[in-house]
């Protein structure tokens, strides 16, 4: 009789744990996204149904200020980010397990440094005042063009500001030059206060886009995983052919008139199931993301800006897009 008890509990608690495990599992993906198009695009997946389509709840964590989504995710607060490759070097040298899925985009000129009227390039940047957020990839890219033209960031006076605090400083005439993304870009140019002096498109392949997540949710909800890579690419389909529907819900996103973000797009490379399977091949050179993690990682260590040089080749994880190329 006690042994029938003991079975009976013990089949009681099995059921219990199944039924707990089914609670998470239906518990929305909490991502995070931020201002950019390559993110803003997700609210497509959502407006036009694309995630439930695919058998999957996702709640999408809007952060006004894009570092804030990284010490989010770094913390554990949501099961995965939108983020640049760049911003991934530092929690991976501090040991924290996040894995990247997915390539969303390729910077093509999104990024860039303004610079007042005056400063016509980069080298004329010397001894004058530029802002940017420390250790966000736009402070990667001041860097890499400092570097490119024979100058670190002793050669500037460099003001650590959040990128938009750097694009209204340099609106208001408080620094020289600021290394900001869009929209801030195109509004500084239509009111002719500064030029482009470099940008993302100088740098081709090392600013990409990428889809994390912490590896235990990958463990206990690779389907989930599975349909969020799915719907990804299902959303840059419904851009190329609907771009102006598209434009539209982005840009309500963000409050921006649809006219003045679709000046965006171009800018922004939205990467495919072909494209992300050649960026998931092992080469050395700046299209695949071991290549341009090389180049990344190597960099931001020479500059100080990591400890290490991690094992980004250990955080990249090709199987769900492989598994839609089968």
């Amino acid at each position: 009789m006690l042994t029938r008890i003991i079975t009976l509990a013990a089949a009681l608690g099995l059921v219990l744990a199944v039924a707990a495990g089914e609670a998470r599992a239906k518990e929305p993906l909490k991502i995070g996204y931020s201002d950019w198009p390559g993110y803003t695009s997700w609210e497509i997946g959502k407006v036009k149904g694309i995630f439930k389509k695919n058998g999957v709840d996702v709640e999408l964590v809007w952060f006004p200020v894009y570092t804030d989504s990284l010490t989010a995710v770094n913390t554990g607060q949501l099961d995965g980010n939108l983020q640049t490759w760049s911003d991934l070097m530092a929690p991976l040298a501090e040991g924290i397990d996040l894995k990247v899925v997915q390539v969303l985009d390729n910077s093509f000129g999104n990024d860039a440094i303004v610079a007042k009227p005056g400063i016509e390039s980069v080298k004329d940047l010397k001894g004058k005042t530029v802002g940017t957020e420390l250790a966000t990839v736009d402070h990667f890219m001041l860097l890499k063009a400092l570097a490119m033209n024979g100058m670190s960031e002793k050669d500037i006076k460099y003001v650590n500001l959040t990128v938009q605090d750097a694009a209204t400083a340099f609106i208001a005439g408080k620094i020289d030059a600021a290394a900001i993304w869009q929209p801030w870009i195109s509004q500084i140019q239509r009111e002719g206060k500064g030029k482009v002096v470099f940008s993302s498109a100088d740098i081709p392949g090392l600013v990409p886009d990428i889809v994390v997540f912490h590896d235990k949710v990958l463990k206990e909800r690779s389907d989930d995983v599975q349909a969020v890579v799915k719907s990804y690419f299902e959303i840059v389909d419904f851009i190329r052919n609907h771009e102006d529907e598209a434009v539209a819900i982005m840009a309500k996103v963000v409050e921006q008139p649809p006219a003045d973000y679709k000046a965006f797009m171009p800018g922004t490379k939205f990467f495919d199931l072909k494209e992300n399977l050649n960026a998931f091949e092992k080469r050395d050179d700046a299209s695949s993301l071991y290549g341009s993690g090389k180049i990344i990682a190597d960099f931001l260590k020479s500059a100080d800006q990591i400890k290490k040089v991690p094992d980004y080749a250990a955080a990249l994880e090709p199987k769900y897009v492989k598994a839609l190329a089968k």
